[in-house]
């Protein structure tokens, strides 16, 4: 499994697999479009297997020391396989390079599995969106994780 910068290319697989997983709450093509052209605050990877076929796909909003994690999405067969996990250390990584102290995201009150893999990263949650995702109303947690930029020394104990 190989993670890299999603392109132009990738678009079609990547809105298949978002219809599939977000049926109600899917992007257009358009807004995809929209963040492959103007990168400066974002970035979109996606996971292939050797084979070139699209297993899951991330993206990140970065800006003003603040990041959002937009979205994570596993093909529903390989969930379970460290592939959301790639996902998101890349995600996390492109963060701390782009000096953000702190990462949010939301994430749906109804899928525990995201919810643990983000709680593994060290997102804590809070707070709540009532009925954010339309038009099934259910609520998004949000979460947030502290981060050190990619430039920032590490914190030294005392005495070291």
């Amino acid at each position: 499994m190989k993670v890299r910068e999603l392109t132009l290319d990738d678009l079609p697989a990547v809105l298949e697999l978002e219809h599939l997983l977000f049926t109600d709450e899917a992007w257009s093509e358009k807004t995809y479009r929209g963040e492959l052209v103007d990168r400066s605050g974002t970035r979109h990877y996606v996971a292939v297997d050797d084979g070139g076929v699209l297993a899951g796909w991330a993206g990140l909003s970065a800006v003003g020391g603040q990041g959002d994690v937009l979205t994570i999405g596993v093909r529903p067969e390989l969930q379970g396989r460290g592939i959301g996990s790639a996902l998101l250390t890349a995600l996390l990584e492109e963060a701390a390079v782009r000096g953000c102290v702190e990462i949010f995201l939301d994430v749906r009150a109804d899928n525990d599995r995201a919810r643990r893999l983000y709680e593994r990263f060290g997102f804590t949650a809070v707070g709540i969106r009532k009925r954010y995702y339309q038009p099934s109303g259910v609520d998004a947690i949000v979460m947030v994780k502290q981060s050190r930029p990619a430039d920032a020394p590490a914190r030294q104990g005392v005495g070291t």
